[in-house]
């Protein structure tokens, strides 16, 4: 029964990695620079470029909670620069079980904007670089279908040994339960080719869930314009073991791509 489910999962990946690549090859084409977090739950105090689009994309991912196995495929966040202190984000990723024929559902959604408060070490200047990211949960496809809202903190310094960011966000779930959310993230120096990064975050959803979780992992600086990550994920909620792998890639262009020509 475990070596069907594996054969399928991966039957599921490759055909998405396969369908997504084409896509993905032609966007990377038209990449610059890009700053935004993968492979992590929470994120850094930066923002994207007035008139830009950041792309963080996963084709394909691994979800196992419990006994239950889930593809991942794709999780996507699209960031556009409103001015250079504030950027509009719109997330989502589609959920498909490998242990039941339950259908895909598009899952995760939200719209949000994210704003630089005080620019610090992240946009080349001295001190702490302090960032919000608020907005709307939107309902899942199937299952939890009410709203919810977010509000966070982003509290990043760099060094030439490495960066911290730290992110608290409370907020009110499709469940309408009260929420909050602790991270901190950790990377190596920005100068190194591959860099390793880590996370722990809490969460609570008071009255339903309790969650600890672990990260490690690796980004992959190409070159300025294109990023790859690979992370493995460790969590507990509710005395349950959450195992997820998560591999992607980050790139940015601008709106009007005549612009790169100028």
């Amino acid at each position: 029964m475990r070596s069907v489910c594996w054969t399928r999962m991966l039957t599921q990946v490759a055909r998405w990695v396969g369908r997504s690549f084409p896509l993905i090859l032609a966007l990377t084409l038209f990449a610059r620079p890009s700053s935004a977090y993968r492979p992590f739950d929470g994120t850094d105090a930066a923002v994207i470029k007035e008139g830009e689009v950041e792309i963080e994309l996963q084709p394909a991912g691994i979800l196992r909670e419990g006994t239950e196995t889930n593809l991942i495929a794709p999780a996507t966040r699209l960031n556009y620069g409103i001015s250079n202190e504030w950027e509009a984000v719109l997330e989502g990723q589609l959920q498909t079980p490998l242990t039941s024929s339950e259908p895909s559902t598009l899952t995760a959604s939200g719209a949000f904007l994210k704003g630089v408060l005080h620019p610090g070490s992240l946009q080349g200047k001295e001190g702490l670089s302090i960032a919000t990211e608020f907005g709307v949960l939107l309902p899942d496809s199937r299952g939890e279908a009410g709203f919810g809202a977010s509000m966070a903190w982003i509290v990043s310094q760099r060094w030439e040994w490495g960066a911290v960011h730290f992110n608290v966000a409370t907020g009110l779930t499709r469940k309408h339960n009260s929420d909050l959310f602790l991270s901190t993230i950790l990377e190596g120096p920005l100068k190194w080719k591959v860099r390793p990064v880590a996370e722990m975050s809490f969460e609570q959803e008071f009255t339903q869930h309790r969650t600890l979780s672990g990260l490690v992992g690796l980004i992959w600086q190409v070159r300025d314009d294109l990023s790859f990550d690979f992370a493995v994920r460790h969590a507990v909620t509710n005395h349950v073991n959450v195992d997820e792998v998560r591999a992607g890639m980050t790139f940015s262009f601008p709106l009007r791509v005549t612009e790169r020509w100028k």
